[in-house]
């Protein structure tokens, strides 16, 4: 039964019925074939259910009342989450908590866990050591030995260009690949992205390294409260630091961000209102993808694993779709679940604006124009709403909740 169908039947039963009775869709269909034709694996029986219980049920989990737009059709995605990114909401989702190759978008968990450490105007001069263990194929931007870069520039190289080569000159500086590792993994048990196994900081395939749909847009929230974060993941392009010739001005090229639903490279139409986050691809992992978008009032977070149409295109193209689809059915579904908070955040009054950003400048309306302004520039999706047109997300942690595994009703 696909996406689609569901949906319908769901809404067909929502007409007969009071609105607080619809019961979710829930959908276990047969897996799609990957881009080889063969036949997809299938998801879990039962995973994790940090968020809700029907999180960890297999298949499509929607929840339409009345009025309420279908599904997208031809979704493939192995795995996908739609949700608001002040509320945590999950508007819907398809095998949430399936634990997959994560790809580069772990570097957002890497970025979570290893910026607020690093002073952006630090400078690094960059060792052999500092570059064992890029694997090979790697992404890169360009970073070479015995040269000096500063923080900044490092972390332009890892959100623009996917570049392992500054991720670990980075984790270098944060005192190793190992170090890094553990930080991540640890980061990641206080967000509760407990689906979540590091084993390279840069998403570089390795056995065991998985993380799920869910996970990653936990993460995108958390690093989403940074505004060095949202600076970086919404730049579309920058100057990059190249050779330097003894009594010459240092060179410089351009890089621009692989993100192609913020660039429109590759065909595909910039998304109005794209702010981030970040992409990914790999043998193991195929295509992943977190992006965050604002329409009016309204952002969104969608996560998108492995879709099995092939092409590299697909996963921007079913991003898209599922955007669309939350924006118009903002207040017409019940959620199926929550984007919890971390453990050590404190519920006990929704976390309002200011004690989310209690340390963050633009808690009081001083978020300066930054990479996220341009990116929503260059989408045509400036939010005039937001000072500087910068995307903020202002967390609203659900009272006394620690989410796991409540059921929301």
């Amino acid at each position: 039964m696909s996406a689609k169908t569901t949906a319908l039947t769901v809404l067909s039963a929502a007409l007969l019925a009071p609105a607080l009775l619809v019961a979710p869709a829930h959908a276990a269909p047969t897996p799609p074939a990957d881009a080889k034709g063969q036949p997809a694996p299938a998801p879990p029986v039962s995973m994790s259910t940090v968020g809700g219980s029907l999180l960890g049920q297999p298949g499509t989990q929607v929840n339409l009342l009345p009025g309420a737009p279908a599904l997208p059709a031809n979704l493939t995605g192995r795995s996908w989450i739609v949700a608001d990114a002040e509320s945590g909401e999950v508007l819907a989702a398809h095998n949430a908590h399936w634990r997959l190759p994560p790809a580069s978008t772990m570097k957002m968990l890497f970025a979570d866990t290893v910026l607020p450490g690093l002073p952006k105007d630090q400078v690094h001069k960059v060792t052999d050591k500092d570059m064992e263990g890029v694997g090979p194929g790697s992404s890169l931007v360009g970073v070479k030995e015995d040269l000096e870069y500063s923080v900044h520039d490092l972390w332009l190289g890892v959100f623009l260009r996917s570049g392992n080569d500054a991720v670990h000159v980075l984790s270098a500086m944060n005192g190793g690949v190992e170090k890094t590792v553990k930080d991540m993994q640890a980061h990641a048990e206080e967000l509760q992205a407990l689906d979540t196994h590091v084993v390279s900081p840069d998403g570089y395939d390795a056995p065991e390294q998985v993380s799920s749909a869910y996970d990653l847009t936990l993460v995108a929230r958390s690093g989403l409260q940074k505004q060095d974060f949202r600076e970086y993941c919404g730049t579309v392009s920058a100057k990059f630091p190249g050779l330097q010739e003894a009594g010459k001005p240092r060179d410089y090229f351009e890089i621009q961000n692989t993100n192609r639903l913020m660039t429109g490279a590759g065909g595909i139409a910039p998304y109005k209102g794209i702010a981030g986050v970040k992409n990914g691809n790999t043998t193991m992992a195929g295509s992943t993808f977190t992006g965050a978008a604002q329409q009016g009032s309204r952002k969104l977070l969608v996560t998108v694993m492995n879709p099995g149409a092939g092409g590299a295109n697909s996963v921007y193209e079913e991003t898209a779709a599922l955007f669309d689809w939350g924006f118009a059915a903002a207040g017409k579904v019940k959620p199926v679940g929550e984007l919890v908070p971390p453990k050590s955040a404190d519920t006990s009054s929704h976390g309002s604006p200011a004690q989310s950003h209690e340390n963050d400048p633009a808690a009081a309306g001083k978020e300066p124009g930054g990479g996220a302004g341009t990116a929503l520039a260059v989408a045509g999706g400036v939010l005039a709403v937001l000072a500087g047109g910068a995307f903020v997300v202002n967390r609203r942690w659900p009272r006394g909740r620690r989410g796991r595994g409540e059921e929301l009703i």
